[in-house]
């Protein structure tokens, strides 16, 4: 038994990703995504038969241990306590085709709107089973993807398609922007028409079969199953890659393709998910594109959402007029951010963005209820949740121009934190000069910049292009 896992331990490496893979399961993924690069209509035939127990294993390890579980209530932990027998089983199923999807599990999450967004929720071996097939798929249509698509791709993320519309705009010829959001994206794809699409790569019955388990399993919401003709699922492990490869043909092919040969300008398509916008040279080519984009859409069974789409005017230019005739140029938002032109110190002009006021407010909302709920707690045990907070705000929101933003958000997390201290004293209330003591002793985390140096060089070097 050491001689094997000692074998084993020396035929693993690292991935891209940085988690142990065999060097067998690492040159077959190669292979496929060369394959895929060098031949665009490539259809791959034989692809299950990488779902070893290996690979099963690979991904129960990419899960987070500490995710809600679905339906059947077993967590990661449980499961991982017989991991090398419950692998096992499962790829026996899996081999002799008994394997079954189990529906999702319903919860809901309030929006910035007030709604509730649907979130569902797959069983433990769903989630396992969907993330061996999405890393198999992955190296197949990153080659295809385009380099407008930010979402849910290897070494992209939602900063570089913030810098990527700051380096258009700043650079580029743009005078108007067209900001777009799709009604219910996720659950309005249309099965046959993804099933399609998926056939002009894949080729794999037993793959494609268990792509149409995951998409017709349905989710159980108080205690009845519900099933549907379209959408997928959110909170499904494989349904980001399968968003993604629908919105490549219908909107980025589209766009490359189709659209920009006809345009009498420039036009750039930034897309992270379902959310994108558009930037355009000339005012004729942005109102042909908007009267023509819900047609498009329509016949893949999306919709434009009218009060998230508009076109507005942006720009060098625009910002040109707006100061020499003294009115206020319009913003848009993306990703959480608010765009606005602005000038740099040197006088000359740049687009700059700062965190939404909506998300500034849900922020601190969250840090509120937080402290609320948890005001028992000991102030180390709080602040150390306050600490983690506050970093990750910096990180995603730390854009040099967003300073102010990152210290009203600090500012008022020590006021909420001051407020609900003060439920703890008699007088109700905890004074300037007792919290600066405390806050001496647990300090949080002031307001820091992480769009680092390497940001602007990669900005400089077209990167983002």
């Amino acid at each position: 038994m050491e001689g094997r896992e000692e074998q084993r331990s020396v035929m693993m490496r690292r991935n891209r990703e940085g988690t142990l893979m065999s060097q067998w399961l690492s040159t077959k993924l190669h292979h496929i995504s060369e394959r895929a690069r060098w031949n665009p209509t490539y259809q791959f035939k034989t692809l299950a038969h990488l779902i070893t127990e290996e690979t099963l294993e690979w991904a129960y390890r990419q899960l987070r241990t500490d995710a809600a579980a679905g339906a059947d209530e077993i967590t990661a932990q449980e499961y991982g306590k017989n991991l090398t027998a419950n692998l096992k089983e499962l790829h026996t199923r899996l081999r002799e085709r008994r394997y079954r999807a189990q529906p999702l599990r319903r919860v809901y999450i309030a929006k910035e709107d007030g709604k509730k967004r649907p979130l569902s929720i797959p069983v433990l071996e769903d989630k396992i089973v969907q993330k061996a097939v999405t890393m198999i798929l992955e190296r197949i249509y990153e080659n295809d993807f385009l380099t407008c698509s930010y979402g849910y791709r290897p070494k992209r993320n939602a900063r570089d398609a913030i810098l990527a519309i700051q380096k258009k705009i700043t650079l580029g010829e743009v005078s108007y922007v067209l900001e777009a959001d799709i009604r219910d994206y996720f659950g309005s794809i249309v099965h046959r028409q993804l099933m399609e699409w998926l056939r002009k790569r894949i080729e794999d019955g037993d793959i494609l079969r268990l792509i149409g388990k995951w998409l017709k399993v349905g989710v159980i919401e108080d205690g009845r199953l519900l099933l549907s003709e379209n959408g997928t699922y959110q909170g499904s492990v494989i349904s980001p890659l399968l968003a993604n490869i629908y919105l490549h043909e219908v909107l980025d092919i589209w766009v490359e393709r189709t659209v920009k040969p006809r345009m009498r300008g420039e036009i750039t398509l930034v897309r992270y998910a379902d959310d994108f916008v558009a930037c355009f040279q000339y005012l004729e080519d942005a109102e042909k594109f908007l009267q023509v984009l819900p047609k498009r859409f329509g016949k893949y069974g999306l919709e434009l959402h009218p009060e998230k789409t508009r076109l507005i005017e942006f720009g060098r230019s625009a910002w040109g007029r707006s100061k020499r005739d003294g009115t206020k140029l319009g913003t848009f938002n993306f990703l959480g951010f608010t765009f606005y032109c602005s000038e740099s110190r040197e006088g000359r002009f740049t687009v700059k963005s700062k965190t939404m006021s909506k998300r500034l407010r849900r922020g601190l909302k969250r840090v509120a209820n937080w402290c609320r709920v948890n005001r028992h707690l000991a102030v180390e045990k709080q602040n150390s949740y306050l600490r983690a907070v506050l970093l990750g705000h910096y990180q995603y929101y730390g854009l040099r121009a967003n300073y102010r933003c990152l210290l009203q958000f600090y500012r008022g997390s020590i006021r909420l934190w001051k407020k609900w201290l003060g439920y703890r004293h008699r007088s109700g209330a905890v004074p300037w000069v007792k919290m600066n003591r405390i806050l001496t002793r647990y300090p949080l985390p002031r307001p820091r910049i992480t769009q680092g140096q390497r940001w602007n060089q990669l900005l400089l070097a077209g990167e983002f292009t």
